[in-house]
C-alpha cells in the first residue's frame, strides 16, 4: 500500500487521537509491512524486525501530539526503526546466523533454483557486513526503493553524505562479491 501524504497522515492521526480504532488498524495496516520488511532487511532477524517494528509504533502511539505534520508519517517511522536496528546491531554480538533457503520453485531447474538461494544469501552476507551506515543507505535506496533526498531525511544527514556512503557502500559489496561477478551482472 502507499505511504499516505503529510495531509493525509495528519488526517488519519487526528482520528487516532479521537479515538478511532478503525483508523488506528488502518494506519498500522499501510504501514506495518513496510517497517517490518525494512528492519529485516537490517538485522536479518525476522523475531528482531517484528520487535522493532512493534516499538516504532508504540514510540508514535506515546509522540502523537509532537508529530509534525511536515512529510509523510512513513519518514518518521523508519527514522525510528532506523534508530532501534542501529542500537540492537551496536548491541549485538558477532554470531553465526543458521540460514534456512527458501522452498525451491517447482518449474525452476533445481540447480538454477539453488544457485538463486545461494547467490541471494552472499549478497544478503555481504550487505550485512557493511557497517552500519552504509547498510542503511544501501537498504533504503536499494531495497526499500527510496531516493537519495528521502533517506538523507531518515537518516537526518545530507544528500551528499546519503551518496558518500552509498557510494562506499557499492563499492565494499563489489569487491566482497567480485568473486560472483559473473553470476550477478547487473544486480550490484
Amino acid at each position: 500500500m502507499q505511504s499516505g501524504t503529510p495531509e493525509t497522515d495528519a488526517a488519519l492521526l487526528r482520528r487516532i487521537k479521537a479515538g478511532d480504532a478503525a483508523a488506528t488498524a488502518l494506519l498500522v495496516d499501510q504501514y506495518l509491512d513496510r517497517i517490518v520488511s525494512y528492519a529485516f532487511r537490517m538485522l536479518s532477524d525476522r523475531a528482531e524486525a517484528e520487535d522493532v517494528a512493534q516499538d516504532t509504533f508504540i514510540r508514535l502511539w506515546r509522540n502523537l501530539d509532537k508529530w509534525r505534520a511536515e512529510a509523510p508519517l512513513i519518514h518518521w517511522l523508519h527514522r525510528v526503526a532506523y534508530n532501534l536496528c542501529i542500537d540492537r546491531l551496536r548491541k549485538k554480538k558477532p554470531v553465526s546466523l543458521e540460514v534456512t533457503g527458501e522452498p525451491a520453485d517447482p518449474f525452476q531447474n533445481p540447480a538454477a533454483a539453488l544457485l538463486g538461494v545461494e547467490l541471494s544469501e552472499a549478497v544478503r552476507a555481504a550487505i550485512e557486513e557493511l557497517p552500519d551506515r552504509q547498510r542503511a543507505a544501501i537498504v533504503f535506496v536499494h531495497q526499500e526503493g527510496m531516493g537519495n533526498i528521502e533517506t538523507a531525511a531518515i537518516m537526518e544527514i545530507s544528500v551528499e553524505a546519503v551518496e558518500s556512503l552509498l557510494s562506499r557502500g557499492r563499492r565494499a559489496l563489489r569487491k566482497s562479491l567480485a568473486a560472483l561477478r559473473p553470476e550477478l551482472e547487473g544486480e550490484i
